[in-house]
């Protein structure tokens, strides 16, 4: 099953969080039929771990993993989502570079999703790795 939404679909989404919109993602991908979405975040020092690094702060990295997968499980999820539990594993720093997170959606079900999350630099190195689980809330029924 799918919603069938396009980049502008979730772009639009993500414009709704002010929280999200800290980190001004910018949907590169879409597809409805792998259930994968890409999505690019640009550095800027106010992501910065240490003064004068350069380097990504985890935080981010974390924020990034669970906003993707969110949105990621949106293309299937038949109502809103509550993040249930979600990890990263950061295996490189990330430094003075922009990042971009994949997500393919490994199960969706009537009650919770589970989604995978790649982060990669802008040398298309692996900075980190994250799987979410989501709940599914049923859609409200207009009576």
């Amino acid at each position: 099953m799918s919603n069938n939404l396009t980049v502008s679909d979730i772009q639009e989404q993500i414009s709704r969080s002010l929280y999200h919109q800290l980190f001004r993602p910018q949907v590169l991908e879409v597809d409805n039929d792998q259930q994968t979405l890409l999505l690019k975040v640009r550095w800027c020092p106010e992501f910065e771990r240490q003064p004068d690094t350069d380097q990504w702060h985890g935080g981010v990295i974390a924020s990034l993993v669970d906003i993707t997968g969110c949105y990621a499980l949106m293309l299937v999820a038949a109502g809103p989502m509550l993040t249930l539990n979600f990890s990263t594993d950061f295996l490189r720093l990330a430094q003075n570079t922009d990042l971009t997170a994949k997500a393919k959606v490994r199960r969706s079900g009537r009650t919770a999703g589970f989604v995978d999350v790649d982060i990669y630099d802008d040398g298309e190195k692996l900075v980190a790795v994250g799987r979410a689980c989501y709940a599914i809330k049923p859609p409200q029924q207009n009576n």
